[in-house]
């Protein structure tokens, strides 16, 4: 039996304007399977021109904080779609919650510490 690779998962990550597809930039990103939502550093963000439609507050490991939201063009692994984004003003990378890895149908292998394709299911 193979042991399980402990440590971080990444993974190349495509984020755009939904509106502007031309705005698009793909970076590394952290997949975080205890983070509910996506964040991208506010400077990706404003490169993207990606617009602020609301503020969401959110626990983190130093407390609570009010990020700006936004929706951004999500693509990994070949599959695509657009997904509710955090902005945050102090990470400086990319963190890839578990709305995003579900809306695109992708899971953590224990085994091998990469994406792999998740069981859809419909009850």
């Amino acid at each position: 039996m193979e042991e399980p690779r402990l440590g971080h998962v990444t993974t190349e990550i495509t984020i755009g304007n939904p509106s502007q597809t031309e705005r698009k930039s793909t970076v590394e990103g952290l997949v975080d399977t205890g983070a509910t939502f996506t964040v991208v550093p506010r400077q990706l963000a404003r490169e993207l021109q990606l617009p602020v439609i609301g503020q969401r507050r959110v626990r983190t490991a130093t407390g609570e904080v009010l990020l700006d939201r936004t929706r951004a063009f999500v693509q990994i692994d070949g599959q695509s779609e657009i997904n509710p984004v955090l902005i945050s003003d102090t990470l400086d990378r990319v963190l890839i919650g578990v709305i995003t890895l579900e809306t695109l149908s992708l899971t953590v292998n224990p085994t091998t510490g990469e994406l792999d394709e998740a069981e859809s299911l419909l009850f």
